[in-house]
């Protein structure tokens, strides 16, 4: 698999118009004619075109007949938010396979699940272009983009059924910003219309390709009911898992694990916080959840912890840092286990069936009817359910609390600021306020946690290392040890600050 960014402006055209000339349109720009190229392209999607709908499309395309030479391309917004620019520009992330045309590799399939989930991907149009090019480049000699003028021809067994043409002006990642600026106002100048961000096959699919997604964002006025916030929650967090669970399969990056991992808490998270308001089978919902974040969860945890001792380790003398990387090599190891077991969770029936009743869940909440009422009725009770689960906790502490019973602290104080979260567009600044203290608490916790386990995996490893690998692990017991000292000091102030009795008086029963 090949990946890239795709950055381009698509404009329209008429048959009269003609890409005007281009030499200097920045300053030592020159142009350079590429051959014309033909090229035909099938796309897949559901039967509900749920891909276009998202933003997403994935393809086979061949040139000049040559099917056996195609490639399969699936491309993925690349913000969160999807779609294009102030400017009309798209920013996709390109993922291309050298792949058989049929049937539709697994590869690429598996890139696009947590959309299509338990549905099938079929052909849905097939587009025949004719497409004339002019390469850009500066002064140098560089490449800083390319015109593409494409007649399209949307085809339907052997007839032409429409056709349409636009003009594509796509850059490279590392062009100036102000150079697509100026092709395009250039293009204008030249009587093409203004830019279009529609893909192709949206353009050649119609109406039903540009509908909304099947989890639209949900809009709360002052009349919001508290199933109009479970709704709004769920489909928030939703929309994060389904964005960032290709990238997690495209780049296995730490950041898009982290984040997708996130989205999962949260939304296990919000199905507790609601949980008085949701019928039961919201609880399978979470319990499942739970399964697949535990997945994730093996992954994350190594890559935290390898930062860490890298991190930690460029303290230690020469000789001991080249042990400490031998010694890390087994946690690659574990890490590289856990990856085949979240591909085969990521892969698997169960995962889709997840999905698709997270999808439904999303769409129509499984609320009972005490949640049609004004969502600032109940919410304040939701957030005081957690907070008193939290000071129960921080009351049965001792004068010396164990590590397990401050990760106790911390996962309460996690799940009361998740649940101040979810409340947070309906109350507003005093639950982002309570939100905001109890994740410093968190955090400082966190670090008590953090602690605790790297000494645990550093003494397993350096039972059974040799012993420069052993003097290595034990100097960085010695700095677990030394943080989870100054944590200890840390949190009861940040406990202090974070129940204080201004950040309780919301949802106080007082």
């Amino acid at each position: 698999m090949a990946t890239a960014l795709e950055h381009e402006v698509k404009l329209g055209a008429g048959e009269e118009f003609r890409v005007p000339d281009l030499t200097g349109v920045v300053e030592g720009a020159t142009t350079v004619t590429l051959p014309e190229r033909r090229l035909e392209a099938v796309y897949y999607d559901t039967a509900d075109l749920r891909l276009a709908r998202w933003g997403v499309s994935v393809r086979f395309r061949w040139e000049d007949d040559d099917e056996e030479r195609g490639r399969w391309t699936v491309k993925l917004p690349d913000d969160d938010g999807g779609g294009a620019d102030d400017g009309g520009a798209l920013r996709r992330r390109e993922s291309t396979f050298a792949l058989p045309r049929h049937p539709v590799p697994d590869e690429v399939a598996n890139l696009v699940r947590a959309y299509v989930r338990s549905a099938s991907l079929t052909p849905v149009v097939h587009l025949a272009t004719r497409r004339q090019r002019l390469e850009l480049r500066d002064a140098t000699g560089n490449r800083l983009g390319e015109v593409a003028d494409d007649e399209v021809s949307v085809r339907q067994d052997d007839h032409v059924a429409a056709g349409f043409r636009e003009i594509e002006v796509e850059v490279d990642e590392r062009t100036p910003p102000s150079f697509l600026d100026a092709v395009v106002a250039r293009l204008r100048q030249a009587g093409a219309g203004a830019p279009d961000p529609t893909p192709k096959v949206v353009r050649a699919l119609g109406r039903p390709a540009a509908a909304p997604p099947e989890v639209v964002p949900v809009a709360l006025d002052d009349d919001a009911t508290a199933a109009d916030l479970v709704r709004a929650a769920l489909a928030a967090d939703l929309t994060k898992l389904l964005t960032h669970d290709p990238r997690l399969r495209r780049s296995g990056h730490p950041e898009d694990l982290r984040k997708a991992r996130v989205a999962m808490r949260r939304l296990r998270s919000d199905l507790r916080s609601f949980a008085p308001l949701l019928r039961p089978e919201a609880k399978e919902l979470r319990r499942e959840l739970g399964w697949v974040r535990r997945q994730l969860g093996a992954v994350r945890d190594a890559d935290v912890l390898a930062a860490r001792l890298a991190a930690q380790g460029e303290s230690l003398p020469e000789e001991d840092q080249a042990e400490l990387a031998t010694l890390l090599q087994r946690l690659a190891s574990d890490r590289d286990r856990a990856c085949v077991e979240l591909d085969k969770a990521l892969d698997s029936d169960r995962y889709a069936v997840l999905l698709d009743a997270l999808v439904a869940a999303a769409a129509s909440p499984p609320c009972l009817p005490e949640a049609d009422v004004p969502a600032g009725e109940v919410l304040p009770g939701l957030v005081r359910r957690r907070w008193e689960r939290l000071r129960e906790a921080v009351a049965d502490l001792g004068d010396d609390p164990s590590p397990e019973e401050l990760h106790k602290v911390r996962t309460r104080a996690k799940r009361c600021r998740y649940a101040a979260q979810a409340v947070r567009p309906v109350v507003g600044k005093p639950a982002k306020r309570l939100a905001k203290r109890l994740g410093r608490l968190q955090d400082v916790l966190g670090e008590v946690q953090d602690a605790e386990v790297t000494e645990a995996w550093l003494r397993e490893a350096a039972g059974t290392a040799g012993g420069g690998q052993a003097l290595a692990a034990g100097q960085l017991v010695a700095t677990q040890r030394d943080t989870m000292r100054r944590a200890r000091k840390k949190w009861p102030k940040a406990w202090k600050k974070a129940s204080a009795d201004k950040h309780q008086a919301w949802f106080s029963d007082d």
